[in-house]
Formats: structure tokens, C-alpha cells, sequence
């Protein structure tokens, strides 16, 4: 129920309308909320309060900012029948067989823009060319590693892909900047738009994964690509003998996912192929009655919940490295009152106390799940990939900071695609593993986009190549404004954010700000999206735009409650006692590693976590515990 009430002085006028649908308790954290927006203090507060700022933001997100789109016409089924993750993603919610399964419509967290300006406006070729175009490659120095750029697509070909139409469509550099383009045009499939049977928003978008997180990445989305990379011997999946990919006739990788795949990627596949296959032996051996089938669907929940973890506790620490937000991935997962407490006494005391994963029935916030529109976007993280991958000297010494010499650089372009799995297969899983470990990936930043995806030969679903080449750069913008994403400061508006007035509340950087109104004029709102979140004043250890964060602040925690296998079935009982123990004993990728290369990170890495630029420093130890530390 809305509550009416004389709006402070301090909201901005901007923000003022969406009080009005509020409940009298909504209202009041949203005031705590803006006012500490207004001061930009959040990421300045000592850990508990940071922890309650965050609170009281994912709820307000969590009240406003979940859309359905399209109706809900699955049926009820038997959840005893189905405790384990089908191959299409279906019998996962509890009442609806088909919430979240392959094909379903992507969600929306905010309306569709609702701002007038066309779709070729400014042209998604100019923004690419004066404003992505990588001018001089830079890196994020020693906060996240090429494991850690692999890692986001490893995530995002789990979770979503949107199906295409079959119409072309074509994008034609505008002449004042044709000359620096390396496609003068291209030709693409415009996203398959279809009526959602409900008036708002009456058309929306398919997903042709499946958006839970269910490891779809090397199990594939449907049963023909479960059947691809299955051996039906002892639960086991398809894996070569040197530990990579094995390859069909045509040299098309053999995994769950095999779209625009680069060498990276598939290295990532094979390691938690391999933890699959480790998985089943281990499971043989303790349950050797378990026949083939269901070997094979106990160690995909825990192999699909190990990468869950992984994600949520190790890899988002080092993309947004605060105490702060430590602390709140650690709640996700074992609650307030951590480990020791969540192992000893169970999920007993509540989402806040012992954390999201394990609680009795899922919550989905009224809003059935599915992965949203505004989730895909904020994820285009491309100026993350460098220029080359910097392979290391495996047989010389390590220095004391068990740095290695280079032995060779080589282009992004070998590494992608059919040349891609050919040279890694002569570089080797070791090598590999350990070089990407050593390099620095991209910074999210303007001027950092890639060149060599402003001419790439993109993949259809089966991996083999396009005809057509392709501008990512330009890509990405179009398709924002195809979907309907909001521009930048309307979307800021609608996640109850604090909009821009000037460029300069944007960024502080004056070669940036001319660049911008050379693109936009003075128009800001005018902005898109990509350009803002990549522009945008990063917070002290951020390695994205706090704009995006509070994106993932939403959808990280609802890819864990919302899910059956992480909630109500995640026990002793559907995951066997042992392989819950498998789960529960790993924390970081540095265990799944070391599971597999016993000797890799004591010998070349001197970092804290697997995702960090192995020859930096490890993190210093704390005296004072977690939730009582000051704001880093």
C-alpha cells in the first residue's frame, strides 16, 4: 500500500515520483538509502554499516526492480520425481515446470526505455570509433587476471544468449568517421522479438539457455547437447586424453556451449570437465551401486554448485575487492554467522544469519526467474581482453615472486575460433592455465575496446563460422538500444540511483568529458549505457562502474534463492552425503586447481586468490575481525 508523506528537501526531484508507489517502510529505506547516496558514502562506511546500506538497497531492488515479462503456463509437477537439473532447464521451480528453462522470455529489472531518440542516434559506429576504439591497452593491473576475464564468459554462456531473427540487418560507418573504421559496413541478425501475450511490455526477448545456474556451459541447454558431451560410462563426460577439449571432424570443440569460443574459454571448460569426471570417480567409489545415469546427474549438481561458489565467494571479491563486499558474499552463501556456525548448526536462522543457500523453499520476490535484460547488458565486459595472451616459460626458474619469463606473445586472433583450439592444444592445459594466471586483463574503461573485435568472424550456435564479420564495438550499442535498455541516467533512475546533471558528475577526466560532448553534445541524456558504465568514476578496488554493481547486487543473490538445487534440495540427500562434503570443503578455484594440478599454485603463484595476477602480493592479514573492520 502506497503512503503519502511530505517528500524531504533532500530527494532529488527526479527520484520524487517513484515514492509514490511505496509502502510507508519502503519509503523510509529509501530515504536512508538516498541520503547516503547523496553524500557518496556507502563504500566509505566501516563493514556493518556498508552491509546495511547494501541490505536495504538489494530490497528496495528486490520490491521494484523485478518485471515478468510474458505469462506463466507451466504445470505442476512431482519435485520428488525431479531432484536433479534436467537437461533444458525445466522441473526446477516448485510449482512451474517451466519457469526458467531453455527458450523462456529474459525478465526486465526497469521498463523499456521510454526516451525518444532513434536507434541510430548518435550512429553505434561513431560511438564505437571515438569512444571504445583502444587507443593504448590498459590493463587492471594485479586486481584480476586472464582466468578472471575467461571466468565473465564462462558465466554469461551459462546463463543467457538471445535468440536471433532471421532478418539482416546493416550498419554503415558514417562518412566523418569511415576512414578509421575497419568495417565500412556490417551484417547481423536483429534479436528475435516476439508479443509476450501480456500488455506491459507487450514484446519481449527468448533466452536459448537456460538461465539458472546449472553448469549449461559444459552440460549444453537441451538434450541433444547433454547427449553430445556425455561418454554414458560411470556419469562421465567427453574429455581427451591431454585434459583439453576433444574436437569433432570439423574441429568444433566438444562442450555444453562452443558460441564465439576462444582458447581461454575452452580452457575453463575442460577443468571443470575434468572436475566432473573427478567428481564421478569419487562417487563410484563411495555409492557403487549408482549406475551410469545417476552417477552422472549427482555430479552435475555438484559440480554446477562448486562453480556457483567459486563465483559468488572468489572471483566477485577480486572484481569489486572491498571488506565490505567480502563480507556480503560470505553472507550469501553461510549467512551473518558464518562457516563454522552454518556446518555445526545447519541453515537453521534465516536468509541473514545463515545465508541464502540452504533455506527451506525458494524466493522469488513474486517475480518468477529468469535472467534480465539489463543483467546482459551491464555484463559486456569485452575491454577485458587484451591484445595478445602472454605465454610463460614453464621450464625456466620462478623468482622469488614466482614470476615467469615470456616465451612468446601471441595475437588474440590465434586464439579464437578452429585456431584457436589448435594452438592451445600445442600450448598445453598446464602452460595455459599458468600464463593466463600471470597476465593482467583489461581495465573497463573508454578507449580500451578491443580493435580486433571491430573485425571478427563471429560464431552461430554450433560454432562454426559466420559469413559476415562483424564490429562488436558498434554490436554492443546497437543492440542496447534494440532491447530497449535505457539510456545511462534513465537507467540510473529507475535502480533509485542519483542521476547526472553534467558531464563532470559523470567524470572528473577533461579529455573524456570532450570526447563526450563531442559524441552527445550537451545532451546527457542522450548517453548510452555502455559508455556510461564505462566512464563512470570507478570506487576505491572496483573493477567495474557502481551503476552496474548494483545490477549484480540484485541477480547474484536471486541466481542463489530462486533456485530449487541451492535452496529446499540443496542437502545431504539430493547431493549425497559425500558429494555435499565435495561442495561444502570448496571455497576457491585455488582448490579446484590444485585438485587437478597438485603442484601449480605452490610453485607459480604467490597471490590469495586464482583469479589475482598470480605474482602479486597476497592479501595482509587482518587483525580485526571481518564485520568489525573499517571501510578500505
Amino acid at each position: 500500500m502506497a503512503f503519502s508523506i511530505s517528500l524531504p528537501a533532500f530527494v532529488h526531484p527526479q527520484l520524487r515520483h517513484v515514492v509514490a508507489k511505496m509502502s510507508l517502510f519502503d519509503t523510509i529505506l529509501f530515504y536512508v538509502v538516498h541520503l547516503v547516496d547523496k553524500f557518496d558514502l556507502w563504500h566509505r562506511l566501516p563493514v556493518l554499516l556498508g552491509l546495511a546500506y547494501l541490505g536495504m538497497r538489494r530490497h528496495l531492488h528486490q520490491r521494484y526492480n523485478l518485471l515478468h515479462v510474458g505469462n506463466v503456463n507451466g504445470k505442476k509437477y512431482d519435485t520428488e520425481e525431479y531432484t536433479y537439473r534436467t537437461a533444458d532447464g525445466t522441473c526446477n521451480h516448485p510449482v512451474d515446470h517451466l519457469v526458467g528453462s531453455q527458450g523462456t522470455f529474459f525478465g526486465r529489472n526497469m521498463p523499456p526505455s521510454t526516451s525518444s531518440y532513434a536507434l541510430l542516434e548518435p550512429h553505434p559506429v561513431t560511438v564505437a570509433t571515438k569512444l571504445f576504439e583502444r587507443r593504448k591497452y590498459t590493463d587492471c593491473r594485479c586486481q584480476l587476471n586472464m582466468i578472471g576475464c575467461a571466468w565473465v564468459q564462462f558465466m554469461i554462456h551459462d546463463w543467457n544468449d538471445h535468440m536471433e531473427d532471421t532478418e539482416q540487418m546493416e550498419l554503415r560507418a558514417p562518412q566523418e568517421v569511415a576512414s578509421g573504421c575497419p568495417l565500412k559496413s556490417f551484417k547481423f541478425l536483429k534479436t528475435k522479438k516476439l508479443p509476450t501475450g501480456s500488455p506491459d511490455p507487450k514484446f519481449g526477448h527468448l533466452n536459448s539457455r537456460t538461465p539458472w545456474w546449472d553448469g549449461s556451459v559444459i552440460y549444453g541447454n537441451n538434450e541433444e547437447g547433454m547427449i553430445r558431451v556425455r561418454t554414458f560410462k560411470d556419469g562421465k563426460l567427453r574429455i581427451s586424453g591431454s585434459g583439453l577439449l576433444e574436437h569433432d571432424d570439423d574441429g568444433i570443440p566438444i562442450s555444453g556451449d562452443v558460441r564465439n569460443h576462444w582458447a581461454g574459454y575452452s580452457l575453463l571448460q575442460a577443468l571443470f570437465m575434468k572436475e566432473h569426471n573427478a567428481i564421478c570417480d569419487m562417487l563410484k567409489e563411495h555409492y557403487p551401486e549408482f549406475d551410469d545415469e545417476k552417477v552422472y546427474r549427482h555430479a552435475r549438481l555438484i559440480t554446477s554448485a562448486v562453480i556457483a561458489k567459486v563465483h559468488t565467494i572468489d572471483l566477485s571479491v577480486e572484481f569489486v575487492k572491498t571488506d565490505t563486499i567480502m563480507a556480503g558474499t560470505r553472507i550469501n552463501w553461510y549467512g551473518l554467522l558464518g562457516k563454522k556456525v552454518k556446518d555445526l548448526l545447519g541453515p537453521k536462522f534465516g536468509p541473514v544469519l545463515s545465508g541464502l543457500v540452504g533455506l527451506k523453499r525458494p524466493r522469488d520476490h513474486g517475480t518468477p526467474y529468469s535472467l534480465t535484460e539489463e543483467f546482459v547488458s551491464v555484463y559486456r565486459m569485452h575491454s577485458l581482453l587484451p591484445d595478445t595472451i602472454v605465454l610463460r616459460n614453464l621450464k625456466s626458474t620462478t623468482s622469488e615472486d614466482k614470476s615467469l619469463p615470456i616465451q612468446e606473445e601471441i595475437p588474440m586472433r590465434e586464439m579464437i575460433g578452429k585456431e584457436g583450439e589448435k594452438n592451445l592444444s600445442k600450448i598445453g592445459m598446464e602452460q595455459m592455465l599458468v600464463s593466463m594466471g600471470h597476465q593482467s586483463c583489461g581495465a573497463a574503461t573508454l578507449w580500451n575496446y578491443p580493435s580486433w573485435m571491430r573485425n571478427l568472424v563471429p560464431h552461430d550456435i554450433d560454432g562454426d563460422d559466420r559469413p559476415d564479420l562483424v564490429d562488436m564495438a558498434a554490436l554492443d550499442i546497437y543492440r542496447d538500444r534494440e532491447r530497449g535498455i535505457p539510456r545511462y541516467n534513465e537507467f540510473r533512475r529507475n535502480l533509485l540511483m542519483v542521476p547526472i546533471s553534467k558531464w563532470e558528475d559523470l567524470t572528473d577526466d577533461k579529455e573524456v568529458i570532450e570526447a563526450l560532448q563531442e559524441v552527445y553534445g550537451n545532451d546527457i541524456e542522450k548517453l548510452d549505457l555502455q559508455v556510461g558504465l564505462h566512464a563512470e568514476k570507478k570506487i576505491k578496488g572496483f573493477a567495474i562502474s557502481e551503476t552496474a554493481f548494483f545490477i549484480f547486487l540484485l541477480i547474484a543473490s536471486r541466481r542463489l534463492e530462486a533456485d530449487r538445487f541451492f535452496t529446499t534440495n540443496f542437502n545431504m540427500r539430493t547431493y549425497t552425503e559425500k558429494g555435499f562434503e565435495w561442495v561444502n570443503k570448496t571455497e576457491t578455484l585455488k582448490d579446484v586447481i590444485d585438485r587437478h594440478f597438485p603442484e601449480m599454485t605452490e610453485k607459480y603463484m604467490r597471490c590469495t586468490s586464482a583469479f589475482s595476477v598470480w605474482s602479486s602480493n597476497p592479501d595482509p592479514k587482518h587483525y580485526l575481525p571481518l564485520y568489525l573492520r573499517p571501510a578500505t
